[in-house]
């Protein structure tokens, strides 16, 4: 296609035109339809897999040119293993219950209809992400799964991968019988395509952004369809003066060093001040072991010499890095106060044995995920029981907290009568 803005604009109508009309095949499609399509396309991936090494190569070569650092390099790479485990991933995804269809909540009413609620396709899923190509495959499998068609946009340091994945992808369509316009990966880097799909609203139907924040902001800025989205993961763990020390010590830890740049990792410890002194020094002890620099309040420092000092930024950052804050609270209430000045309302934890507080933190912390004597880490779509996610959403509306294939879908109301009349 030529590179001028109307050239764009008229591809991307395009690309929406098809996906609509997919979309709507996509909502009669069975179960069994469904799942050949996804075998089919894993194996074709199985197949193809130099083919797809080799555009990955391209990429790889391009990203070290453009000066791309060590950590986007590695989330760009394809290697064997993590090709294999997104051919693992399609066939985790068939596997799962297919929600299309299910009915729920039937009912008589007093009129004597019946009424209930059966889960729908949403329609046509807009999904634009970054570096990852395996985001490529998964968003695919997911969308598919669930009965939607989807419109996909890599970011352009990945443009050779994602186009040879599309390419199994559509020849795993065609194998099937799916329609082969029920998943688009859009072939253009010009970054007017993002502005475009991102407006389409007579196409698409839920836009969802994977990546950086800016990209994000970017997203939920300018689009006129609805976004499923969080913007940080300033994620919190409170030690209660009724936990369980030794817990707390665990949860603490690998809340915030099992894995750092992720976004469900703890960013901000809160410590009740009458446990402080027992367990901030165990703590510090254990992140200096895992190289975590701290930065506290006064009461912190007063307990922990080498932590630096933390400013009101400190608790409003997502570091996604071995950096802690950390703040002496007097007790349940003030630390849930602080988490719904500062936090992100992603997930946050309390580690405490008494009934009551755990009870007032969960109903008062206004956050997608809410535990009790739980890691952090748990918020993820496969640790819930999902089987795969699509990303993780902090809003109130729809989909909210990591979201599967039952997020990628809506309810409609189905009501049977018997010759019913309104009187």
């Amino acid at each position: 296609m030529a590179e001028n803005s109307m050239d764009v604009a008229t591809y991307m109508q395009d690309v929406g035109k098809r996906a609509r009309s997919a979309s709507r095949l996509m909502a009669q499609a069975t179960t069994e339809q469904k799942n050949a399509a996804l075998n089919a396309i894993a194996s074709v991936i199985n197949d193809q897999q130099k083919m797809i090494m080799d555009a990955n190569h391209q990429d790889l070569e391009q990203g070290s040119a453009n000066g791309l650092d060590s950590a986007l390099l590695d989330r760009l790479a394809l290697t064997p293993p993590r090709i294999d485990s997104m051919v693992e991933g399609i066939h985790h995804v068939a596997a799962l219950d297919d929600p299309i269809g299910a009915v729920d909540d039937m009912r008589y009413l007093p009129s004597g209809i019946q009424l209930g609620k059966m889960r729908v396709p949403l329609g046509v899923i807009g999904i634009i992400y970054e570096s990852r190509p395996n985001v490529t495959i998964d968003a695919a499998a997911l969308c598919l799964k669930s009965g939607n068609a989807t419109i996909l946009r890599g970011g352009s340091e990945s443009i050779h991968s994602n186009q040879a994945i599309a390419k199994c992808i559509q020849q795993g369509l065609s194998m099937s019988g799916v329609s082969a316009d029920a998943v688009q990966v859009v072939a253009t880097t010009d970054r007017a395509a993002v502005g475009h799909l991102i407006t389409m609203a007579e196409h698409v139907d839920v836009i969802v952004p994977r990546g950086g924040k800016g990209l994000i902001e970017r997203i939920s800025r300018e689009a006129t369809i609805p976004v499923i989205k969080h913007l940080d993961g300033i994620c919190h763990v409170y030690i209660d003066d009724g936990a369980d020390l030794e817990k707390a010590l665990a949860i603490a830890v690998n809340a915030k060093t099992h894995r750092y740049g992720v976004c469900n990792a703890m960013e901000t410890l809160l410590v009740a001040e009458s446990v402080a002194s027992t367990i901030l020094p165990r703590l510090a002890s254990a992140y200096t072991e895992h190289g975590v620099e701290l930065r506290g309040c006064i009461k912190t420092r007063a307990i922990i010499s080498e932590a630096k000092p933390a400013t009101d930024e400190d608790w409003a950052t997502e570091y996604l890095a071995p950096i802690l804050a950390i703040k002496v609270v007097a007790d349940v209430s003030e630390a849930i106060e602080h988490i719904n000045t500062f936090g992100s309302h992603h997930t946050d934890a309390i580690v405490t044995e008494d009934y009551q507080r755990s009870r007032q933190f969960l109903a008062e912390v206004d956050s997608s995920s809410v535990m009790v004597n739980a890691s952090t880490r748990f918020a993820d779509g496969f640790e819930y029981g999902l089987g795969a996610e699509i990303g993780i959403s902090t809003d109130k509306i729809h989909a909210r907290g990591p979201v599967g294939l039952e997020g990628l879908t809506s309810q409609k109301y189905i009501v049977f009568g018997n010759g019913h009349i309104r009187k």
